[in-house]
């Protein structure tokens, strides 16, 4: 986005102003002003031109534009209305050299998660991935991992879903939590699947070169057409406007990515997985046990049988009680 269509937006966001405000305010021609306000005016916004001024009225559903107005985060946004996956084209854009984008797209035809799972990626979720350029070892790499799911897992309870998250990267909805589906037996710890997360990287040895990280949300989606275990936002609190949903979950992921010492406490607040028995399937073999916590920058430790175990990467279950 170029900088006079950020100020403006920017501007118009604060409330009407005046074509000569905004000229001053961008350091361009009212004519200039003017094409910019049509500009928007096409894409879907309603600006209205009041005795104050430029006033906007309403804004799109969604749309690069939308989820840019009023975004208190400094991410440009690239927006498709359809792509085969956000993770591949942030990909393309690290190698152009950019930084700081959010790619977004409507729909997605060739999403896929870890262990390159395929996965249905319909208009109605959120499918984005976020390009950064952290000044960080390559170790610190996992922590962008968790502060991603914490700001799913806010913007979540924000629209008045009862989310947590399970190690490390998922966000659910727990069976024990939810008034609809509890039995007498409040200790059964089922699980809903509401959102995933991956993250991919390229880095030298003492820095991170780049890191791109995959979201795919479930927000305004019927169950019925997604995998089972899985469910969505409009399942279990209503429907929410997309682009204020996304603009809630990048604000929050700029807050703790500028304070990393403030990502694992916040973690372990919403984190299902601790105190749960749980089987982590690793490289090296299955380790089960209950979780008791989560080190930096991002290794669960299990207690098993034999004494602690700490899992850098796995798949993790939890298990029901016996």
């Amino acid at each position: 986005m170029s900088d006079s269509r950020r100020a403006l937006l920017s501007a118009l966001a604060d409330g009407p102003v005046s074509g000569p405000g905004l000229a001053d305010r961008l350091g361009i021609s009212r004519a200039a002003v003017w094409k910019h306000v049509e500009a928007l005016r096409s894409e879907g916004f309603e600006i209205e031109s009041t005795g104050d001024g430029y006033a906007v009225t309403a804004v799109p559903e969604y749309g690069g534009r939308a989820i840019e107005y009023g975004l208190d985060a400094d991410f440009d946004i690239e927006f498709h209305e359809a792509l085969g996956s956000s993770n591949d084209r942030a990909r393309e854009l690290a190698s152009d050299g950019r930084e700081n984008v959010a790619v977004v797209a409507r729909e997605q035809s060739a999403s896929r998660g870890r262990k390159n799972r395929e996965w249905t990626a319909p208009d109605g979720g959120v499918w984005m991935s976020l390009l950064i350029r952290p000044d960080e070892p390559p170790a610190y790499a996992p922590l962008y991992t968790l502060a991603m799911a914490v700001a799913v897992c806010d913007a979540a309870r924000e629209a008045g879903v009862d989310v947590g998250i399970k190690w490390p990267n998922d966000v659910i909805v727990s069976e024990a939590s939810d008034n609809s589906s509890a039995t007498a037996d409040e200790s059964n710890r089922g699980y809903r699947k509401l959102c995933g997360i991956l993250t991919e990287m390229e880095g030298e040895a003492d820095r991170v070169s780049w890191l791109v990280i995959g979201t795919g949300i479930n927000v305004n989606l019927d169950p019925a057409t997604l995998p089972e275990g899985a469910t969505s936002i409009s399942a279990e609190a209503g429907e929410v406007e997309r682009r204020v949903f996304v603009q809630r979950v990048l604000e929050r992921f700029s807050e703790l990515a500028s304070d990393l010492e403030s990502v694992l406490p916040a973690w372990r607040d919403r984190a299902d997985t601790l105190g749960q028995r749980v089987r982590v399937h690793t490289a090296s073999g299955v380790i089960e046990g209950e979780a008791v916590d989560v080190e930096h920058p991002g290794t669960l430790v299990v207690e098993t049988e034999n004494g602690i175990e700490r899992v850098h990467a796995g798949d993790c279950e939890h298990l029901r009680p016996a």
